[in-house]
Protein backbone atom coordinates (compact mmCIF):
# COMPACT_ATOMS: atom_id res chain seq x y z
CA UNK A 1 0.00 0.00 0.00
CA UNK A 2 0.89 3.80 0.17
CA UNK A 3 3.10 5.19 2.61
CA UNK A 4 3.28 8.66 4.14
CA UNK A 5 7.13 9.85 3.43
CA UNK A 6 8.23 12.63 5.55
CA UNK A 7 11.34 15.06 4.06
CA UNK A 8 13.69 13.44 6.74
CA UNK A 9 13.32 9.75 5.03
CA UNK A 10 13.24 11.02 1.76
CA UNK A 11 16.86 13.31 1.79
CA UNK A 12 18.26 9.89 3.98
CA UNK A 13 17.40 7.71 0.86
CA UNK A 14 17.75 10.25 -2.04
CA UNK A 15 21.05 10.43 -4.00
CA UNK A 16 21.71 14.60 -5.55
CA UNK A 17 23.55 14.80 -8.52
CA UNK A 18 24.72 17.75 -9.31
CA UNK A 19 23.15 19.73 -12.83
CA UNK A 20 25.14 19.30 -15.86
CA UNK A 21 26.38 22.57 -17.67
CA UNK A 22 24.65 24.05 -19.94
CA UNK A 23 25.92 23.50 -23.32
CA UNK A 24 27.26 26.56 -25.15
CA UNK A 25 24.51 28.33 -27.63
CA UNK A 26 25.12 27.26 -31.00
CA UNK A 27 26.56 30.13 -33.70
CA UNK A 28 24.67 30.09 -37.18
CA UNK A 29 26.46 32.28 -39.36
CA UNK A 30 23.03 33.84 -41.38
CA UNK A 31 24.99 36.25 -43.24
CA UNK A 32 26.45 34.23 -46.71
CA UNK A 33 29.06 36.29 -46.04
CA UNK A 34 27.67 38.70 -48.29
CA UNK A 35 27.11 42.59 -48.41
CA UNK A 36 23.69 44.30 -48.07
CA UNK A 37 24.41 45.79 -51.28
CA UNK A 38 24.22 42.87 -52.98
CA UNK A 39 21.25 41.80 -51.67
CA UNK A 40 19.50 45.35 -52.74
CA UNK A 41 20.89 45.03 -56.14
CA UNK A 42 19.20 41.21 -56.87
CA UNK A 43 15.81 42.74 -55.45
CA UNK A 44 15.82 45.64 -57.93
CA UNK A 45 16.72 43.26 -60.68
CA UNK A 46 13.61 41.45 -60.07
CA UNK A 47 11.39 44.66 -59.10
CA UNK A 48 12.90 46.19 -61.82
CA UNK A 49 11.74 43.59 -64.50
CA UNK A 50 8.01 43.49 -62.54
CA UNK A 51 8.21 47.61 -63.20
CA UNK A 52 9.50 46.98 -66.82
CA UNK A 53 6.73 44.97 -67.50
CA UNK A 54 3.85 46.72 -65.57
CA UNK A 55 4.61 49.71 -67.84
CA UNK A 56 4.72 48.36 -70.88
CA UNK A 57 1.56 46.04 -70.59
CA UNK A 58 -0.14 49.05 -68.55
CA UNK A 59 -3.06 46.45 -67.99
CA UNK A 60 -5.63 47.18 -65.25
CA UNK A 61 -6.61 43.45 -65.22
CA UNK A 62 -2.84 42.98 -63.66
CA UNK A 63 -2.31 45.13 -61.16
CA UNK A 64 -3.26 42.71 -58.45
CA UNK A 65 -0.87 39.81 -59.91
CA UNK A 66 2.17 42.54 -59.73
CA UNK A 67 1.31 44.13 -56.06
CA UNK A 68 1.59 40.48 -55.33
CA UNK A 69 4.92 39.78 -57.02
CA UNK A 70 6.00 43.10 -55.67
CA UNK A 71 5.42 42.13 -52.31
CA UNK A 72 6.73 38.30 -52.69
CA UNK A 73 10.25 40.15 -53.29
CA UNK A 74 10.06 42.76 -50.86
CA UNK A 75 9.41 39.84 -48.35
CA UNK A 76 11.81 38.25 -49.62
CA UNK A 77 14.19 41.06 -48.70
CA UNK A 78 12.95 41.34 -45.34
CA UNK A 79 12.72 37.96 -44.56
CA UNK A 80 16.79 37.40 -45.27
CA UNK A 81 17.59 40.66 -43.30
CA UNK A 82 15.35 39.69 -40.77
CA UNK A 83 17.11 36.31 -40.61
CA UNK A 84 20.70 37.74 -39.76
CA UNK A 85 18.95 39.29 -36.69
CA UNK A 86 17.46 36.68 -35.73
CA UNK A 87 17.86 35.33 -31.75
CA UNK A 88 20.08 33.64 -30.51
CA UNK A 89 22.84 37.08 -30.13
CA UNK A 90 24.38 36.28 -33.51
CA UNK A 91 27.16 38.33 -33.29
CA UNK A 92 27.73 37.76 -37.36
CA UNK A 93 26.40 40.61 -39.56
CA UNK A 94 26.38 41.15 -42.84
CA UNK A 95 29.83 41.38 -44.80
CA UNK A 96 30.81 45.08 -45.47
CA UNK A 97 31.46 46.04 -48.85
CA UNK A 98 35.39 47.06 -48.11
CA UNK A 99 35.89 43.84 -46.61
CA UNK A 100 33.85 41.69 -49.59
CA UNK A 101 36.43 43.77 -51.85
CA UNK A 102 39.20 43.11 -50.07
CA UNK A 103 38.94 39.20 -48.84
CA UNK A 104 36.14 38.04 -51.24
CA UNK A 105 34.07 35.03 -50.09
CA UNK A 106 34.59 31.36 -49.68
CA UNK A 107 32.04 29.01 -51.28
CA UNK A 108 31.85 25.38 -51.92
CA UNK A 109 34.07 25.50 -54.58
CA UNK A 110 36.62 27.73 -53.41
CA UNK A 111 37.71 31.36 -52.37
CA UNK A 112 35.98 34.10 -54.66
CA UNK A 113 37.09 37.69 -54.81
CA UNK A 114 34.64 40.40 -54.87
CA UNK A 115 34.17 40.52 -58.75
CA UNK A 116 33.49 36.93 -59.25
CA UNK A 117 30.81 36.56 -56.20
CA UNK A 118 29.54 39.73 -57.42
CA UNK A 119 28.98 38.59 -60.94
CA UNK A 120 27.53 34.55 -59.78
CA UNK A 121 25.27 36.85 -57.20
CA UNK A 122 23.41 39.18 -60.38
CA UNK A 123 23.71 37.15 -62.97
CA UNK A 124 20.19 35.66 -62.77
CA UNK A 125 18.52 39.08 -62.09
CA UNK A 126 20.80 40.77 -64.59
CA UNK A 127 19.64 38.19 -67.05
CA UNK A 128 15.82 38.37 -66.36
CA UNK A 129 15.88 42.52 -66.43
CA UNK A 130 17.59 41.85 -70.38
CA UNK A 131 14.69 39.63 -71.28
CA UNK A 132 11.87 41.98 -69.67
CA UNK A 133 14.02 44.68 -71.92
CA UNK A 134 13.91 42.08 -74.94
CA UNK A 135 10.14 41.90 -74.73
CA UNK A 136 9.26 45.43 -73.71
CA UNK A 137 11.14 46.08 -77.09
CA UNK A 138 9.73 43.18 -79.24
CA UNK A 139 5.78 44.98 -77.76
CA UNK A 140 6.74 48.52 -78.75
CA UNK A 141 8.46 47.33 -82.17
CA UNK A 142 4.89 45.40 -82.79
CA UNK A 143 2.39 47.42 -81.62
Amino acid sequence: MAERLNRQSVAEKAIIHDAPALPEPHRVDRSFELPTVLYGLTACGYLGFLGLMALMLGNPDLALPMAVFFFFIAMAGGVCAQWVRMKPANPNRALGWYRFQRDGIMTATGRLDARDATIQVLLLPVVILCWGIAGATILAIYS
